[in-house]
């Protein structure tokens, strides 16, 4: 998809998350809560797909900081890519100013790397306020509902904590 990034247009095809997800719980996969790593005390893996291992243990009283929630997103259609085929679910997560959203090209170059609140991209019923990805995922890995726009991408990059207007 042709959207314009600092007054140039530029063709995107992915988007890149990186959340670091708090209560994995709160998800409902295969019509059953994923793991609360609060209460296994870090022990177990999230059910849900994309998600990543970064260290060999939990470091924070939450016991959920050793994966991350990465999932890759077809913009033109809002398929994840890399969504386990058969899986459903109903996501919710708090991800607390801990999310990275990198917008990417045909080749998976990222053309553009934001940290932020969670982008309206990922919340398309506005609910989450800017801490929560909210969105359902058929079995095919398709986000329902999904949206991918221009002032979406003005947005999502204003959105960025080191976010500057171009003086003139």
């Amino acid at each position: 998809m042709i959207v314009n990034i600092k007054n140039k247009e530029t063709n995107v095809r992915y988007l890149q998350v990186d959340a670091g997800v708090r209560y994995y719980e709160d998800t409902v996969v295969d019509g059953a809560d994923d793991i609360s790593l609060y209460d296994s005390k870090g022990d177990g893996v999230p059910f849900v797909p994309c998600v990543v291992k970064v260290k060999d243990k939990p470091t924070s009283c939450i016991y959920s900081d050793h994966y991350r929630w990465k999932p890759l997103i077809d913009v033109s259609n809002g398929q994840i890519v890399n969504w386990r085929k058969g899986t459903t679910a109903d996501v919710l997560y708090k991800v607390c100013d801990e999310g990275v959203y990198c917008l990417l090209n045909n080749n998976k170059q990222q053309i553009i790397r934001i940290e932020s609140y969670v982008p309206a991209l990922l919340d398309p019923y506005g609910n989450g306020y800017g801490d929560y990805i909210i969105f359902s995922v058929d079995a095919d890995g398709y986000i329902k509902d999904w949206n991918f726009n221009q002032e979406l991408v003005d947005n999502l990059i204003k959105g960025d904590f080191n976010y500057k207007e171009d003086c003139e």
